[in-house]
This record gives C-alpha cells, structure tokens and sequence, in this order.
C-alpha cells in the first residue's frame, strides 16, 4: 500500500497557472510510473500524464505545451505544473502512482487510472 498526499489546486482565472504537488509514503517498486489523472463533473477519468523513474514523461496531446509533469525521486515527489489554464481545464485532479509496467512505455495517466494507488483529489476551478 502506498498513500499518495496532494497539495496545491485551488481557483485561478482563465490563463493562470497553478501546480500540484503529491508525495508518496515511500520509494518502491510501487512507485516506478506516477502521474496524473482528472475527472470533470459528469465525464469520464481522462489521464493527463505520468513520469516514469528514470525522468520520461508522457502527456496527453491535448494538454501538451501547456502542463508540465516532474518527480523528485529523492522527495518520492510528483508535480503538475498548470499553464494557460482554461475553464475546460476545471476538474477533480488525481495524484497515482504504480509499479513500473512490463512495457515502460506503458507509463501514462490512462494506465495509471487502472493500475495505480490514487490520492485524495484536489480540485481545479478555472473561471473564465
């Protein structure tokens, strides 16, 4: 068992920016691929990005110029960097971490949304 905690996240208006924070309880083979995932009201979880152990990151096309996923592996640290944000951008943000898949190509927030130990959530509120 791993316990993701998040920070960060709050309200900001259409353009703005914000991070997200989440650390794990510990740095393991649970914890090779993290990332995140989001949920708006009435729609589906959409993966929005992951990083594996080595530092490869992976977005998803459409948030791709704007968001920015790190980890610090000496923290067991994973961030989201938020820019640009828009109203469409408003939703439930999800901090998850798994072990590294067979195929580390694998790694990413839609795989992680099945696969990976899930935080508390933290809302983003983009108001345009």
């Amino acid at each position: 068992q791993v316990d993701l905690v998040q920070s960060g996240g709050g309200s900001v208006q259409a353009g703005g920016s914000l991070r997200l924070s989440c650390v794990a309880s510990e740095s393991s083979s649970s914890t090779g691929c993290m990332g995140w995932f989001r949920q708006a009201p009435g729609k589906e979880r959409e993966g929005v990005g992951a990083v594996r152990f080595d530092g490869r990151t992976v977005l998803a096309e459409s948030l791709k110029g704007r968001f920015t996923i790190s980890r610090d592996n000496a923290k067991n640290a994973l961030y989201l960097q938020m820019d640009s944000l828009s109203a469409d951008d408003s939703a439930m943000y999800y901090c998850a971490a798994g072990p590294s898949p067979v195929l580390p190509a694998v790694c990413s927030g839609i795989w992680l949304i099945r696969n990976g130990y899930t935080g508390q959530g933290t809302q983003v509120t983009v108001s345009s």
